[in-house]
């Protein structure tokens, strides 16, 4: 199990998409552990917003690490010349040590690391597979309240990642200089199909849950029907269309390198995940 170095009070950490699914954990998990956090959202005390560029400087200011979460995924136009350009912005700032939440199976992505490794800063990679909690704090939550997660691409197996473990390695890597120059690739113990994993999920929650599969035309309009805005319709669509071929079936190593551990498994995600409520139909919804 690696011991990780005691954070520094005089350093801050600044967690960008601080109030999302691996940004909040990280936050907390820093906190917890004493080191000083600085949000990184538009509606944090020194705001950060992707798309306002005169936001970074302060947001850096006197920052020593970033979690850099980019908003809303590495695969979108415009990624890799926000990623440089911010990569700059830290430089400057004086900001030591960058963890980049990365994503399997995306040229994109793959472009925006080799911008992160060649910055100059000390660097680690998360690159991580699609994440479990899109079933419970994304965009098919509906889709299981409602009783039918439509989805295309229904046989293809994904190992599901825990967005807990991503932000435990994110954290160790901020807080570690062990991490430096790693790319972690993290993953869960097994691969699921989305048929599988709903049927899991049904289990778990112990309600009816049926998996319909659909064409990608048949997907967009169902996400556009349930109210998903535009850019993440987009974004799924061409996650579910290219990085969900079985590119990705593959399990990784990453969270018992970073960790020393094994990774948490789907059935453990949907029993949580279950018991927290997140899944619970009331009576007048």
């Amino acid at each position: 199990m690696i011991i990780e170095n005691t954070p520094n009070s005089e350093n801050t950490i600044l967690v960008l998409g601080a109030t999302g699914k691996t940004g909040r954990r990280v936050a907390q998990l820093l906190t917890a552990r004493g080191a000083r956090v600085r949000p990184g959202s538009r509606s944090a005390a020194i705001p950060f917003d992707w798309t306002d560029r005169d936001t970074w400087a302060a947001a850096v200011a006197g920052v020593d690490a970033v979690y850099l979460s980019y908003q809303p995924d590495l695969a979108v136009p415009g990624a890799p010349a926000d990623v440089q350009a911010f990569c700059g912005a830290a430089v400057a700032a004086g900001v030591r040590r960058i963890v980049l939440l990365s994503g399997r199976g995306e040229p994109e992505a793959l472009e925006c690391e080799a911008l992160v490794r060649d910055s100059g800063l000390s660097w680690t990679i998360v690159r991580c597979a699609f994440f479990a909690q899109n079933f419970d704090e994304g965009a098919f939550t509906d889709f299981i309240l409602a009783g039918e997660v439509a989805l295309p691409g229904g046989n293809v197996p994904e190992p599901f990642v825990h967005a807990d473990d991503i932000a435990e390695v994110a954290v160790a890597a901020l807080l570690d200089d062990r991490h430096h120059g790693e790319i972690y690739e993290l993953t869960g113990p097994r691969a699921l199909t989305f048929a599988e994993a709903v049927a899991e999920i049904a289990v778990a929650s112990g309600r009816e849950i049926a998996f319909v599969p659909l064409t990608r035309a048949e997907f967009v309009d169902t996400l556009t029907s349930y109210g998903v805005p535009g850019d993440e319709v987009s974004l799924l669509d061409y996650l579910f269309g290219t990085v969900l071929d079985g590119r990705n079936s593959h399990l990784a190593d990453g969270v018992r390198r970073a960790l020393g551990r094994e990774p948490r498994d789907f059935a453990d995600y949907a029993r949580d995940a279950a018991k927290s409520g997140a899944w619970t139909v009331t009576a007048d919804a």
